[in-house]
């Protein structure tokens, strides 16, 4: 779709608007075992006696409220009586729990809650029947993915080009509809270019493909992308989001971990080899169990297991250290990555929805307790620790000994040079020498126990120490221990579990389990995600829920018949790709007739317009002004370790620009990176399934007044012609892969002579150029 240079209102397509699964989450893992605990004894239907009319066990009764009133208004916390209730401070509105303050963290869990929309499910208040094993492994996704799945016959029998096609075209045409006309080639190229690598063609690239006519010119192309370095930082990214990846720990102080980029790039590498998604998945949960046929192969699957060491970090103390938060996150994020599963929402009780019970939900938990994780540093303990050392053992085994001597003989120091300056009282010139001694002392003790050993490290995890099934944690409490959780996986998934005495933690055989064949849910979820890569939208419009409160999918069939093909293909993430792209569904055009009998386009009968996401319009505009460094990075410019001093006060914080891909960005947990905030990046701190889009003035006012885009326009007018005409027409093809029309030359050209009179003529030209980069067509793809 063309759009004239004169138009420069950006960014007018309707948002996405992100669904309200996200909200129901957070709702079930946040709020709900919060106002079971503190709340329901008082305010629920199981109360002995209900106290202000008031329940908060269901939608409806909190809505409707007690005897003054409904107690949430939905967004609006100021106005809501709950959270002035909680909050204890207004003068007419009884502090509650009355006994008992919340604590600011619950507190603020609410006043989230009710600023996301006090979303929540319509559920009555007293628990439904649990759906048993046997009657949901009847339902889908529990099934097992068929062995085959029969193609559906279609009208136009001449039109598809593949089983895809059947699939779909099946459903339009029930509801009397048509595919849209195929889109033309340099649209198809454009589209196909970012949704492989994340980058615009540049013109010999679309020069190239409109003069091949062969019938494989469009294979060729996707398998040039295939096999280019920028196709694993494109799609390595869509699984760094998946899986939540962050530079830095997440706990109020934010410690960096340097160590972490070793993670990102065997992302990068493994998806670029196009490791099978089996073995990709295995090594991420249980990498430093499996060996290897070299030490180089063992180190690597060591750091794949990074996956686990990057789960979030909670707290600042050492001795009582939330470390069920952290093996909760890691729980929360495996079961929506691989499982497409809520299982974090049986952390409290056995969960609303979908067959899983808090005696599965602890039979997990206990394989990661039984794993030692690393330690980040926090704020009383500005250290890393725990890591995996790439060293001999007994080189290790040395430097504790030296470290731990080290550390005696200047403890031993300072307490001989706090005696001496406790007799000195009276000397002051004594007691300054001593002072001086005591800060050098202190300075090589803490090089001895904070500085980074003399041998690589991995942040990765390891076996721990012990290993055993743990106590079901009543209402999600720690401190209150119920019956013990034998380490096993949710029986709805398969029967398995470990042997009652295993001398193992239990990833090794976890890895097994989820990444099977058999395992219906494992093939479902990943081919959903490369599709939703693709289409702009998943068949299962909600990646990460595959359960009851997740959305259906639109076309079960075809979802089953490539998760069987995934399978068949030995799991090959390209050839899913290939498979997808060479549909001629993909190669349609974006503009058709909107029909009331599929208003919301779920059918697919016009491909869907989407805007890049933030990394892709970062790197377009370092590509098209040749400033793209696609080299890969070193490490980040991070503090030295021994000068950290990080507290909730004073956390963390930095932004390391340069010139490689987006991926390469150092992002934080706490602290979003200004650039990928503004464009819907990734949120570091959960499972991104799939990124919401916004549209705001602060989009618009960053391409009118970023100095990061003044500098990329100054560059890409350095490379055009000085002629106006032929400036323009290099711009465009650069740009948006198409040639400028004559009225968009003519309208140009007026403007450059126009901006002239007003600035000099660099100005003028890159004013110019600063308009074409605003356009909607530069950041949307048809």
């Amino acid at each position: 779709m063309r759009f004239p240079a004169a138009f420069l209102l950006p960014f007018i397509a309707s948002p996405l608007l992100a669904a309200d699964a996200d909200g129901l989450l957070f709702y079930e893992s946040k709020v709900r075992p919060l106002l079971i605990e503190h709340c329901y004894e008082c305010h629920s239907v199981t109360s002995k006696k209900l106290k202000g009319d008031l329940r908060l066990d269901s939608k409806a009764a909190w809505l409707n409220g007690g005897s003054s009133g409904p107690s949430v208004v939905a967004a609006k916390p100021d106005e809501s009586p709950l959270i002035h209730a909680v909050g204890r401070k207004h003068k007419d509105i009884a502090a509650m729990p009355p006994e008992k303050p919340l604590s600011a963290e619950q507190v603020a869990v609410l006043v989230d809650w009710v600023k996301r929309g006090a979303l929540a499910p319509d559920d009555a208040p007293a628990a439904k029947p649990k759906e048993s094993i046997e009657a949901a492994r009847k339902r889908w996704p529990f099934t097992p993915v068929p062995a085959a799945v029969p193609v559906p016959t279609v009208k136009a029998t001449a039109w598809p080009a593949t089983d895809i096609d059947r699939f779909l075209l099946a459903k339009l045409e029930a509801k009397g509809l048509a595919p849209a006309a195929d889109a033309d080639k340099r649209t198809l190229l454009r589209r196909a270019t970012f949704d492989l690598i994340g980058l615009p063609p540049t013109p010999a690239e679309v020069d190239a493909f409109l003069k091949d006519d062969s019938k494989d010119a469009f294979a060729k192309v996707v398998d040039r992308m295939l096999a280019s370095p920028r196709y694993g930082e494109r799609w390595g990214r869509h699984w760094l989001d998946v899986v939540r990846y962050a530079d830095t720990a997440g706990d109020n102080s934010d410690f960096p971990i340097p160590q972490m980029v070793k993670y990102r790039d065997w992302i990068i590498d493994a998806v670029n080899a196009d490791k099978p998604y089996d073995q990709f998945v295995k090594e991420q949960i249980a990498g430093d169990l499996m060996g290897g046929k070299d030490e180089a192969e063992r180190q690597a699957r060591t750091i794949a297991t990074g996956y686990i060491a990057n789960s979030r970090r909670f707290g600042s103390t050492v001795d009582d250290y939330p470390h069920h938060l952290t093996i909760e996150d890691t729980l929360d994020n495996l079961g929506r990555a691989f499982l497409g599963l809520t299982i974090n929402c049986a952390r409290c009780h056995d969960h609303k929805f979908d067959p899983i019970s808090t005696a599965d939900y602890y039979g997990l938990y206990g394989i990661f307790r039984s794993t030692r994780y690393p330690w980040p540093g926090i704020e009383l303990e500005q250290r890393q620790r725990d890591l995996v050392a790439f060293a001999p053992q007994e080189q290790v085994v040395a430097v504790l000994a030296e470290r731990e001597a080290l550390k005696k003989k200047y403890e031993a120091e300072l307490k001989r040079i706090t005696q001496e300056k406790e007799k000195a009282a009276d000397d002051k010139p004594l007691r300054d020498k001593l002072s001086k001694e005591e800060e050098a002392v202190k300075r090589e003790l803490r090089k001895a126990v904070n500085g980074p050993p003399p041998y690589p490290t991995a942040y990765a995890v390891s076996e721990g120490a012990t290993k055993a099934g743990v106590p079901i944690q009543i209402k999600g409490d720690p401190m209150k221990p119920g019956d013990v959780a034998p380490r096993r996986f949710p029986p709805v998934l398969g029967d398995h579990a470990l042997p009652a005495k295993s001398a193992a933690s239990g990833r090794l055989e976890l890895a097994g389990w989820i990444a099977s064949a058999d395992n219906p849910l494992f093939a479902r979820v990943m081919v959903n995600r490369i599709w939703q890569g693709h289409f702009g939208r998943g068949i299962v419009p909600t990646p990460n829920d595959f359960g009851k409160q997740g959305t259906a999918p639109t076309h079960p069939e075809l979802l089953d018949h490539l998760a069987r093909a995934f399978i068949a293909g030995g799991w090959s993430l390209k050839a899913m790709h290939k498979r997808i792209m060479l549909s001629r569904f993909y190669r349609i055009g974006s503009v058709g007739t909107v029909s009331d009998a599929d208003p919301d386009n779920e059918l697919l009968g016009r491909f869907r317009r989407v805007r890049l996401d933030a990394e892709s319009i970062r790197d377009s505009l370092l590509a098209v002004s040749g400033e793209l460094d696609v080299n890969r990075p070193g490490p980040h410019p991070f503090p030295e370790q021994m000068s950290w001093s990080f507290t909730q006060h004073n956390p963390f914080r930095a932004v390391y620009d340069h010139n490689h891909r987006s991926v390469y960005l150092m992002t934080q947990r706490i602290q979003r990176h200004p650039y990928l905030a503004l464009f819907d990046g990734a949120d570091t701190g959960a499972s991104t399934g799939k990124r919401s889009t916004s549209t705001g003035p602060l989009q618009s006012l960053y391409f009118l007044n970023d100095p990061f885009v003044h500098a990329r326009a100054k560059s890409l007018a350095g490379k055009l012609p000085e002629d106006d005409a032929a400036m323009i027409e290099g711009a465009y093809p650069r740009l948006f892969a198409r040639l400028a029309s004559e009225t968009e030359v003519k309208r140009g050209g007026v403007y450059l002579t126009e901006a002239t009179k007003l600035a000099d003529r660099a100005a003028a030209r890159e004013s110019y150029l600063r308009s074409l980069l605003r356009l909607n067509e530069f950041v949307y793809v048809d």
